[in-house]
């Protein structure tokens, strides 16, 4: 399928882009990421080894659009960690004097 990413136009098909990226470690998801295999890959790294091209020359939604259109799975961001409790005032000065930490 012809795709355009940073104004070329690039002939990619499903199996070339699964077999590009079986040889590729993923990096730490941070923002949109791409599911190929069993395996989740940031948008701009999948960009940046199909392509062969700088990050800075393409952006998130070009990549997505042509991963989307060639059958892979592309989801908005990352999985949020749940955020800690916040401490109370009386819990933050308690464990600030050395005093038992809640639980």
């Amino acid at each position: 399928m012809r795709c355009i990413i940073a104004r070329f136009p690039f002939d990619l098909t499903k199996d070339e882009v699964t077999a590009t990226m079986k040889k590729v470690k993923p990096e730490p998801l941070t923002g949109a990421y791409v599911t190929i295999g069993r395996r989740h890959f940031p948008v701009m790294q999948v960009g940046e080894v199909v392509t062969r091209q700088d990050r800075r020359d393409f952006t998130a939604g070009e990549v997505t659009r042509a991963m989307t259109r060639l059958g892979f799975t592309c989801h908005a961001a990352a999985p949020a960690q749940p955020a800690a409790p916040a401490l109370t005032p009386v819990e933050e000065a308690s464990q600030l004097l050395g005093g038992p930490t809640p639980v």
